[in-house]
């Protein structure tokens, strides 16, 4: 794409020369013969350099760039003028601008001053996209979630996309094994290639090979002409064969055959078909059950299970469901034309549920509620209330967690108090160097992991001890709470609800 610049001069004859002279060099160009004018097209329009007379009939240069800094923080300004002044040069600069020139001007030497403009332009939108992509990703190419788990899965998911390797993706029904699978596609360098999705369940057993492979006219009763397989439209590209463990055994050999030479031949044909693909497959079930009950090859499970990605469901991610259900909100509000929110008590029940059907389940509530709401308000969700479905049964455990998290915050707040000398001990410690500190602190006083005992979560222990604390602090304020940690509160719900918390306020 071009990039774009805005020239702001009284004089029309420059005006013309410049414009001109950025044209030629691939820059799409406005122009603006007052401050005013300038002004109300940068409130318009996004450009990546600015260039702006220090003389203007309206305003004063100075003032020029300082208001453009506000409306277009990250575009770079260049501040021309007939009158050198190195006062003025450093005012400009200080009021924002990346560059002061004196005319006459020397084109060539201008377009080097813009050209570096534009890539710091570049540059600085890059590293605010990076920092906002790892200081809350809680969505990642259309999946959503912020939960631990989900980051691992991000990371994961980073790190092989643009790999070759063959995916597995396991998880219960309604987990988004199928998102997953997306998101590994169009991350991947085959991403603007075909991606074709075969259901192994979905189709009678004895029509999948034909869909796979596809078949020559007259290979069998109904076959009216030739077919092209779901194998041959994937060529260059990737294909998820869903529901892998439903694929008929006598089918699975030649299957694995396919991963290995990269030939198929079409059903009712001798001539082999070449083919370039990447494999993703998926399976709500344990795979090694399906092994043992003869459903699955192990030669191919071990061929197709190069990369695992497994997917944990919704009542172990807890802290995603209030997320989820904004974007669903989000997405059913717009569809609908509706006006909706959630009330506490929605979030509530949400917390308190244990999602069977998984995300997909979720969708479904959150659309049923978007469709039936009159008020705008979602006071309540038409969920089941029956109690065996309901996530009270997992207290008892929670309880003993949260027994052995506080024992060992106790145990390293007594540790802080008798070390009078310790750096957490000074009160001038404060932001990224107190949390360095705490962090040293914690992982110095962790024990040696033993061989065959079994690892406590960390993370999952300083949560506990951080929301407990940010609640003592608020008295219980939930809101306050939330403020004070910067999180979203409907998070805050969730891991107060995961860790039992809501009881001691």
């Amino acid at each position: 794409m071009a990039n774009k610049a805005l020239l702001i001069d009284d004089d029309v004859a420059t005006l013309e020369l410049m414009k001109f002279q950025l044209n030629a060099e691939g820059f799409t160009v406005k122009t603006a013969e007052r401050g005013e004018i300038g002004l109300k097209i940068v409130e318009e329009n996004e450009f990546d350099i600015i260039l702006t007379d220090l003389n203007l009939p309206d305003f004063d240069g100075i003032e020029m760039v300082r208001r453009c800094k506000e409306l277009a923080p990250d575009t770079e300004i260049i501040m021309i003028t007939g009158f050198g002044s190195t006062e003025k040069a450093i005012e400009a600069t200080k009021a924002g601008a990346f560059y002061y020139v004196e005319k006459p001007i020397e084109f060539e030497e201008l377009l080097v001053l813009i050209e570096k403009a534009v890539e710091r332009k570049k540059q600085a939108v890059e590293i605010k996209e990076l920092r906002g992509k790892l200081s809350s990703r809680t969505s990642y190419e259309g999946v959503i979630g912020g939960s631990r788990s989900m980051q691992d899965i991000f990371e994961m998911i980073d790190s092989v996309a643009e790999s070759d390797a063959n995916i597995f993706i396991l998880g219960e029904s309604g987990t988004g094994k199928e998102v997953i699978a997306n998101a590994v596609h169009y991350k991947s360098y085959r991403s603007k290639k075909p991606f074709v999705k075969l259901n192994c369940s979905a189709l009678p057993k004895d029509l999948i090979e034909s869909e796979l492979f596809g078949h020559k006219k007259g290979a069998f009763t109904g076959a009216t002409g030739d077919k092209e397989g779901f194998l041959g439209r994937a060529n260059g590209g990737s294909i998820l064969l869903d529901e892998i463990g439903e694929m008929p055994v006598s089918l699975q050999p030649k299957l694995l055959r396919v991963l290995q030479e990269r030939i198929y031949y079409r059903v009712g044909s001798d001539k082999p078909q070449e083919v370039d693909f990447r494999l993703l497959s998926s399976t709500n079930r344990n795979p090694f059950e399906a092994i043992k009950d003869g459903s699955l090859r192990e030669d191919l499970y071990y061929r197709i299970n190069t990369i695992e990605i497994k997917i944990p469901p919704l009542r172990d991610r807890m802290d995603d469901v209030p997320m989820l259900a904004d974007h669903f909100l989000q997405v059913y509000a717009e569809k609908y034309k509706k006006n909706c929110e959630f009330s506490e008590i929605a979030y509530d029940q949400m917390l308190k549920y244990s999602w069977r059907g998984n995300v997909r389940e979720l969708q479904h509530v959150i659309e049923r509620a978007i469709l039936l709401s009159k008020t705008g308000k979602i006071s309540e969700l038409n969920i089941p209330k029956d109690l065996n479905n309901s996530i009270s049964y997992m207290n008892f455990t929670k309880k003993e967690s949260s027994y052995d998290n506080n024992a060992a915050a106790n145990e390293s707040k007594t540790e802080i108090e008798k070390n009078g000398n310790s750096k957490l001990s000074q009160k001038e410690l404060s932001g990224e160097e107190l949390f360095d500190e705490v962090g040293k602190f914690i992982v110095e006083k962790l024990p040696e992991p033993k061989d065959g005992a079994e690892q406590k979560d960390v993370f999952n222990s300083i949560e506990n001890s951080v929301v407990l604390a940010a609640l003592k602090r608020t008295n219980g304020n939930k809101q306050a709470a939330a403020n004070l940690l910067g999180l979203y509160r409907p998070r805050l719900y969730g891991m107060i609800k995961r860790h039992n918390l809501e009881e001691k306020f």
